[in-house]
């Protein structure tokens, strides 16, 4: 069973636990993940959650991500859950945090209330090398900068509803392109 630290309104640890189910049933705060893997290509590796997900099953989705566990730190997280879903080896010098924010996600009885981190890290991966966790990825694909602008502009076109990190990913391209220019 997994336990989260619960944070209060404004991110701040309030000294309590609870386990995940717990957490979500009550929409108590805690913390969340995300990281795109980026390659030398400049294209950003995606993962298709597996139909049995209770939130967004068959949805295109950032490359990694999940909650962050007691007496964890979101890097410590973030490594976890990639090497979890998608077999992937990272280490925190392959991590750049490029923001937060604030996320509300609700469906049937689960209600998720995180406290969002986001990271890039820029690593050649093999698709052949990826062992994907097929209980929550289906499948993965790389795409280029403009096809996931183009999915992003396109009110999230077969992606998550995860407005906050698609939009973080868009602000780190664009700023990626107006820098190497």
């Amino acid at each position: 069973m997994e336990y989260f630290e619960i944070l209060n309104e404004f991110g701040e640890f309030t000294g309590k636990v609870a386990s995940r189910e717990v957490a979500h049933k009550e929409g108590l705060w805690h913390k969340a993940v995300v990281v795109f893997i980026i390659n030398a290509k400049n294209e950003i590796l995606l993962q298709k959650r597996s139909a049995n997900k209770k939130l967004w099953p068959n949805m295109w989705d950032i490359t990694a991500g999940g909650h962050v566990l007691k007496g964890e730190f979101g890097y410590e997280a973030i490594i976890r859950e990639t090497k979890e879903e998608v077999g992937i080896n990272l280490n925190a010098k392959d991590l750049l945090f490029i923001g937060s924010t604030l996320s509300i996600n609700t469906k049937d009885d689960i209600i998720n209330k995180h406290f969002n981190e986001f990271y890039i890290a820029h690593k050649d991966i093999d698709l052949q090398d990826i062992t994907l966790d097929e209980s929550e990825v289906a499948e993965v694909k790389y795409v280029t900068k403009e096809e996931l602008l183009n999915l992003i502009n396109n009110n999230y076109e077969n992606l998550t509803s995860k407005k906050n990190c698609w939009d973080y990913l868009k602000k780190y391209l664009e700023n990626q392109i107006l820098i190497n220019e």
